[in-house]
């Protein structure tokens, strides 16, 4: 008997010992997404304390003491056989010689799991009935891609071995007890952090961080960042720059290859000269400094962890309610930051926007509540949960 098994058998806790983590994330690097951020910041974070081991097919980082393992891509396309590949591949190459396997992808293995998004099932079935459920089954019985993320799913949330179902906001607990009610008991939430509270730019490192990005020295600059320009609402903030002084323009920051429809969509409302594409950036940090303002006019996040970020370098933020956007739920509206009830409005959108621009009492008070809030949510006290649960998980295998 291990000597954690002897301190559980008498009721103590058992001393925190070095685990072996594998981590599961197809795409590991810092121009990915939130949950490839989130996944990443864990990571760094945990590295000192277990032998962290990363699964992933496409890797771009470094940091001591994690060892990398690239999976194999036969063929991107369709995602669904890459997607069960993937799942395939790691589950045979981490099916032994781990304390804990922790998943951020649909896979049916990992006793950590740690959901992002909107459970597939949700998304298909909710608010369905009657003849409109039934056509909604036939078209995915006559699908290979929903028939494998269905199963996928629900594999990943089944119980069947003694397993933690993480997801990264509040929000997203109704909709997984509305799709899996049977993992219910399994269900957490750990949200997003910070490494740190930077604050805001002064106006030297504001200045350079301009130059370097090639944006205009004077002016209200308004920053976006996504991936998915569409999704994270980037038409109607165009929509809402052409309502706004010939001072503010927006910079976005982001996957490059949505940039030449939105490009052309600017033209056309005679923006071009206003609007900034800078592409996707391995540091993120510099576009907050070289900002006044985020906006994140997002459709559906689960969190959203680029809010946090630009709290955290002490930018006042503008950004969707609570029903688009995970992190409004812990907003406190008008006072830690300005919560559009609309994203699709871009007259409240231009509002909200030349109030930060044109209060400084407002401006003021937004950047401090930001930066308070943001102190609460640092990376450091959220690995720790996220460590002890390691530890928790891998006693009960023993």
């Amino acid at each position: 008997m291990t000597m954690a098994a002897v301190h559980l058998a008498a009721g103590e806790p058992a001393p925190a010992r070095r685990l072996r983590v594998a981590v599961l994330n197809r795409r590991f690097m810092a121009t990915g997404g939130g949950a490839e951020r989130y996944s990443i910041a864990l990571v760094e974070h945990l590295a000192a304390q277990h032998e962290m081991h990363v699964f992933a097919q496409e890797l771009d980082h470094q940091w001591p003491g994690v060892t990398y393992h690239r999976v194999s891509c036969p063929t991107r396309k369709p995602r669904w056989v890459n997607q069960l590949w993937y799942a395939t591949v790691t589950w045979w190459a981490t099916r032994k010689g781990f304390d804990v396997v922790h998943s951020h992808e649909n896979t049916w293995h990992g006793n950590v799991q740690t959901m992002h998004v909107l459970p597939v099932r949700f998304n298909l079935l909710n608010g369905l009935s009657g003849w409109r459920l039934g056509l909604r089954w036939l078209k995915i019985v006559t699908s290979p891609r929903l028939l494998v993320y269905l199963a996928l799913e629900r594999s990943r949330f089944s119980l069947r071995q003694p397993r933690a179902i993480m997801v990264t906001s509040q929000t997203l607990l109704p909709q997984m007890r509305q799709a899996y009610p049977a993992c219910q008991s399994a269900l957490q939430v750990l949200t997003p952090g910070v490494a740190c509270v930077v604050g805001p730019a002064t106006p030297e490192a504001k200045s350079q961080a301009r130059i370097r990005l090639g944006l205009p020295a004077d002016g209200f600059c308004i920053l976006f960042v996504g991936n998915d320009y569409r999704k994270k609402g980037l038409t109607t903030l165009l929509q809402a720059l052409g309502q706004l002084p010939e001072s503010c323009f927006v910079a976005v920051v982001g996957n490059p290859a949505q940039a030449p429809q939105f490009q052309a969509q600017a033209a056309a409302a005679g923006l071009a000269k206003r609007v900034f594409f800078l592409g996707a950036l391995p540091e993120v940090g510099m576009a907050y400094q070289a900002a006044d303002s985020l906006v994140h006019p997002t459709l559906e996040d689960t969190f959203a962890m680029v809010v946090l970020e630009a709290m955290a370098h002490g930018l006042p933020v503008v950004v969707s309610s609570a029903r688009y956007c995970g992190i409004a739920a812990l907003l406190r509206a008008g006072q830690d930051a300005l919560v559009l009830e609309d994203p699709h409005d871009p007259a409240a959108m231009a509002f909200a926007l030349l109030r930060v621009k044109q209060e400084p009492a407002l401006e003021t008070s937004l950047r401090a509540a930001g930066l308070a809030f943001a102190q609460d949510h640092q990376w450091a006290a959220l690995a720790q949960r996220q460590s002890a649960l390691y530890q928790q998980l891998a006693i009960q295998k023993l």
